[in-house]
């Protein structure tokens, strides 16, 4: 008796440390996920206002949106370093649609002109 005791004690008792230890890997992984939160583009990454989904451009598989026409010119110039802005920013830029064969890439129409406060 004294032994199914001690057995059942230990039993129990080792089922407690392995319930602790999953708890703790548990809040281990919850900062991982919380990083893993999609920011998504609201600002023009040239002038810094809000973004209008009808100005955009692709590159290097990625949509970044523009307050005006005018800002597609010069990102146009160096997409590598607005993209890693936005990116360093914890922006989560969304997928361009897949090039169709003998197509330019996507880019919005210049039409319309410049949004408020563009300066271009």
């Amino acid at each position: 008796m004294k032994k199914t005791v001690a057995v059942m004690a230990a039993a129990i008792f080792i089922a407690g440390q392995c319930l602790a230890a999953e708890e703790q890997a548990a809040q281990k992984e919850q900062p991982a996920a919380a990083k893993a939160e999609v920011k998504a583009q609201t600002k023009c990454p040239v002038m810094g206002g809000a973004i209008d989904k009808k100005h955009f451009a692709d590159s290097d598989g990625k949509r970044v949106y523009f307050c005006c026409p005018g800002c597609i010119a010069t990102f146009n110039k160096e997409p590598a370093k607005y993209i890693k802005q936005l990116e360093d920013a914890g922006i989560t830029l969304e997928k361009a649609p897949a090039k169709e064969e003998g197509k330019a890439p996507a880019t919005s129409s210049p039409a319309g002109g410049c949004g408020a406060g563009c300066g271009k």
